[in-house]
């Protein structure tokens, strides 16, 4: 059976190449909004925080009609540190469409995307978006594509690949860059001639592989996934088995069925091959287990997905202030969190320590932690977070590390900077050419050689430059990579900051508090330039004399305090501290609050 009324399509780039807009305006062409309906932009990005970002974090499901075939899309994200939500989800489409910004052209991460569609054998739509930025290279970057196409072993049918020239904003698309095009029909009948339909038995036995978990209070987990193999009906009796396990076999019933349907879901009585449906029913169900007819247990192969490489431990907060501003605070909540969070997450891994207040979590990088961050604290959670570590790994017996592609895009005059700063990194120089009054370089490097380097990188090039990586394989340990060269100002006492305080301070370097804030003892306040820890007394009180009042002296001027978002309080604590992250703070603070303690522990590593 051939399935030609029906498309199952994913959309694949670089972060902020334009794929969330692209989706919005084949939904609107699509015909699913009302023509005077009011749609806000990036429909898809339903997060409150992807809004926020402006980056998908999370791949989604939707669908749209066009000449009576339903083409079913999956919107996946672009950033690399969510690229095991890109692995997985390949899976469930026969083809992919390409998309490409006119003027950066291919970057870290279409690279690695298209690398895992070639794997999987689908069919390539090659989209060049944004052709209408005014330093477009529209003539150049399919060029770019093709080339990255051989590097990465594509066969005869992807080398061959049709180009599409589109404008993702403007909801336009065509054949050739000279002509912009009036809509979008170009594309979508270049998907329909272009990617194949589903095919197979719609008579055998149901076979379907689960690639993403969703969760709903009423119904408990919901399975989604595309039908491999015959039909699939409402309390029909099945069996959940897996791949890499034999051992599982577990029985259990459909207890409601859902078709995607535009932005919803739609119930249905049955469902049929190439169908992405939504099952309910099974308590116990990870990604990369098969839902089969009951009486045929036949496990589908799912590739498992690349590991983690980065791992940062997760304590509960123990500190003065602890238990002030959160709603969730003890450990068990912590705990059943973070294990909830790595069944819906293929790329997180969540490991007990010999602490019981403590987990490691190990995740694709800093911004994929963040992020889990970002939500637990949104939730009412109040925790600890120690800083980044490294995964290593031996291979034929030598120790190795994650080593990174880095692609720099900069300012011809901010070359030298770069590279110098990559050297001190251990980075080695892979490709360097310029493009136009800009220059195109790209490094190997260690993934610990680029903590705290993206700001850095920012003022280096004054705001002008481009930075992305994305992990490449591991590689023997480059060796010792000095990762601060400030030290911190650390509180002396618990108490509440002084205008006074602060200014005899703030000589020492920049501060993070301003009067009246609350600090603890340990907690840093600041950033120190000599290099090394100092202890400072931002709570110190200007004393009454006999001779004259506390206002008598002139204006203490202050200088602007330093505020880190979360990603930057990553890059800067040092290994002897710690985040401590609240519903409504986020504080930088020593692991070992006492300073005589944490000085006794300091003598001790010395010798």
């Amino acid at each position: 059976m051939i399935r030609n009324d029906l498309r199952n399509i994913a959309i694949i780039a670089h972060v902020d190449h334009g794929k969330t807009t692209l989706v919005d305006q084949m939904l609107k062409y699509g015909g699913l909004f009302r023509e005077n309906q009011q749609v806000e932009e990036r429909v898809m990005d339903s997060n409150a925080l992807e809004r926020e970002r402006g980056i998908t974090i999370l791949a989604k499901n939707t669908s749209t009609f066009y000449k009576g075939v339903k083409i079913n899309i999956v919107d996946t994200p672009g950033h690399a540190d969510f690229g095991g939500e890109v692995e997985r989800i390949l899976k469930m489409v026969n083809g992919v469409l390409l998309l490409v910004d006119a003027a950066e052209g291919p970057m870290p991460q279409t690279r690695f995307v298209l690398k895992k569609a070639i794997e999987l054998n689908h069919r390539i739509i090659v989209v060049i978006n944004k052709i209408d930025r005014p330093d477009a290279r529209v003539y150049e970057v399919p060029d770019e594509v093709l080339e990255l196409l051989m590097e990465l072993d594509a066969s005869n049918d992807q080398l061959d690949s049709p180009v599409i020239f589109c404008c993702g904003r403007g909801g336009t698309a065509s054949l050739t860059p000279e002509d912009p095009g009036t809509d979008l029909a170009p594309l979508f009948d270049t998907i329909l001639e272009h990617i194949a339909p589903p095919e197979g038995d719609e008579t055998a036995p149901a076979q379907m592989l689960v690639s993403s978990v969703d969760y709903n209070d009423y119904v408990g987990k919901i399975a989604i996934g595309r039908i491999e193999r015959g039909t699939f009906r409402l309390k029909q009796e099945i069996s959940v088995c897996d791949w890499h396990d034999k051992s599982v076999n577990r029985r259990s019933r459909i207890t409601s069925l859902f078709q995607i349907d535009g932005l919803g879901r739609t119930p249905v009585e049955e469902a049929k091959i190439g169908d992405i449906v939504c099952l309910s029913g099974l308590d116990d169900i990870n990604i990369g287990n098969t839902i089969t007819d009951k009486d045929f247990p036949e496990p589908l192969p799912f590739v498992k997905i690349g590991e983690p490489t980065m791992e940062m431990t997760f304590s509960v907060n123990n500190s003065p202030f602890a238990g002030q501003e959160g709603k969730y605070v003890t450990t068990r909540h912590i705990r059943d969190y973070l294990f909830k969070e790595a069944m819906k997450d293929m790329s997180l891994k969540v490991y007990e320590t010999d602490s019981s207040d403590s987990y490691n979590v190990c995740g694709r990088g800093e911004m994929h932690l963040s992020i889990l961050m970002e939500n637990m604290r949104r939730e009412g959670y109040e925790f600890c977070v120690s800083t980044p570590r490294i995964i290593y790994r031996e291979i034929d017996g030598v120790k190795c590390e994650p080593v990174e592609r880095a692609v720099f895009d900069v300012p011809s005059n901010c070359v030298s900077t770069v590279m110098e700063k990559m050297g001190y990194r251990k980075g080695t120089l892979e490709v360097m050419q310029p493009k136009g009054d800009r220059m195109h370089l790209e490094f190997f490097i260690p993934t610990r050689g680029l903590f705290g380097y993206k700001t850095e990188f920012l003022s280096d090039t004054k705001g002008e430059g481009i930075f992305s990586s994305v992990f490449e394989e591991y590689q023997p340990v480059k060796g010792e990579i000095a990762r601060r060269f400030t030290g911190s100002l650390i509180a002396y006492e618990e108490g509440e900051c002084t205008s006074y305080g602060i200014f005899n301070s703030q000589d020492r370097g920049p501060m993070f508090v301003v009067p009246a804030e609350r600090v603890y003892g340990g907690q840093v306040v600041g950033i120190s330039t000599k290099g090394d820890d100092i202890v400072v007394n931002v709570c110190k009180k200007k004393h009454l004399t006999a001779v004259r009042s506390t206002g008598a002296d002139e204006a203490l001027r202050l200088t602007p305090v330093t505020r880190f978002s979360l990603e930057e309080a990553l890059e800067f604590i040092a290994d002897d501290e710690l985040i401590e992250i609240t519903p409504k703070s986020m504080r930088i603070r020593k692991r070992i609050l006492d300073n005589s303690l944490r000085m006794k522990e300091k003598m001790k590593d010395k010798k």
